[in-house]
């Protein structure tokens, strides 16, 4: 297990040495002058070479990447154009707004999705099985921004019972900040009555964030605890008389729940990404609305910021995945994976 661990983290690396090289390339390639954009085109040109000279924007492309790279393992992102102050300082502000969302949509997610699935594979070939399918294919093949504008107006204007901007409502002042998730801090500072106001702000995007990987959990689920049903091992327990219920839940669901919670995790990963339009939709102050400004103004260390940061979360939840599966089955070990 350990050296499965190690032998993980060190492909990690060398995926996002490979990523920051990619993307560090891509940024630089992109038409438009990041410099001119920033200062707009009426500046002198003087300030704008000025400004180049001070991103090393006047220096060649490998050299560009050297110093970034040195000055990311410093922590020296840069600084952003658009808000003008170290990106460091807005990832560590605008990231907890979004692992906010990410964390109440992968609880939906996991909960929703692996329940509907047990019933769905439970009452195999029902009206509920039908009906569920249905709405399984409906949910997996809707963008999430298009669940976000339903659930604004239906649930924001129609139903008005949920808030559909920001993180608190007009008039509250953001608690101290711990670990920069409003739920989180309002808690530690003893103010349920703000945590609430903060967590029901959430609703609505982390459910339209989830309502893709929820339905195609239930799907999976459905469709691995089905074939395990048909097994010969099910068949012969089913035979000593073990209820139904032991059997579904002791025998059944750690098998089942192996190929659910490998989409799964990746889902997880990729609501950080899927959040961009939905975080604009509620005008919520996020690391995936912050990643849009930066690309519409290439703003290069923001871009390449936080698309490491995406990168980082996607290599956790791959290594994330080979513990869990192998918890699920003993017989699959970190040392005979394969990335």
């Amino acid at each position: 297990m350990g050296i499965g661990l190690l032998r993980r983290i060190g492909l990690s690396f060398f995926v996002l040495i490979g990523l920051s090289v990619l993307i560090f390339i891509i940024g630089r390639v992109v038409p438009g002058d990041p410099a001119r954009l920033a200062l707009g085109p009426r500046a002198p040109e003087w300030a704008v070479q000025n400004l180049r000279e001070e991103m090393n924007l006047d220096k060649p492309t490998h050299v560009q990447y050297a110093l970034w790279l040195e000055g990311t393992t410093r922590g020296n992102l840069g600084k952003s154009l658009v808000t003008r102050r170290p990106v460091s300082v807005d990832i560590k502000e605008f990231l907890p707004a979004t692992m906010e969302i990410v964390i109440v949509s992968a609880f939906v997610m996991a909960v929703g999705g692996i329940l509907l699935g047990v019933l769905s594979a439970k009452y195999s070939n029902s009206w509920f099985d039908a009906v569920m399918r249905v709405v399984s294919y409906i949910g997996i093949v809707t963008p999430a921004f298009v669940w976000a504008i339903i659930f604004m107006l239906v649930f924001g204007y129609v139903f008005p019972v949920f808030p559909t901007t920001g993180r608190l409502s007009p008039g509250l002042d953001a608690p101290a900040t711990v670990t920069g998730m409003y739920t989180v801090d309002s808690l530690l500072a003893g103010d349920p009555g703000l945590a609430w106001d903060a967590f029901v702000h959430i609703v609505l995007p982390s459910v339209a964030l989830a309502m893709g990987g929820l339905a195609q959990a239930a799907r999976i689920t459905r469709s691995s605890l089905t074939d395990n049903m048909n097994k010969d091992y099910v068949a012969a327990e089913t035979a000593y008389g073990i209820p139904e219920r032991v059997l579904l839940f002791k025998y059944l669901m750690k098998p089942s729940l192996i190929p659910t919670v490998s989409v799964m995790a990746l889902d997880v990963a990729a609501l950080f990404g899927n959040a961009f339009l939905v975080e604009l939709i509620f005008n919520y102050p996020g690391l995936s609305r912050y990643g849009i400004q930066a690309m519409l103004n290439k703003d290069l260390n923001a871009i390449s910021a936080v698309i490491m940061v995406l990168g980082v979360v996607f290599v956790t939840m791959n290594i994330a995945i080979d513990f869990i599966v192998a918890y699920l089955d003993p017989r699959i070990g970190l040392v005979g994976r394969r990335s």
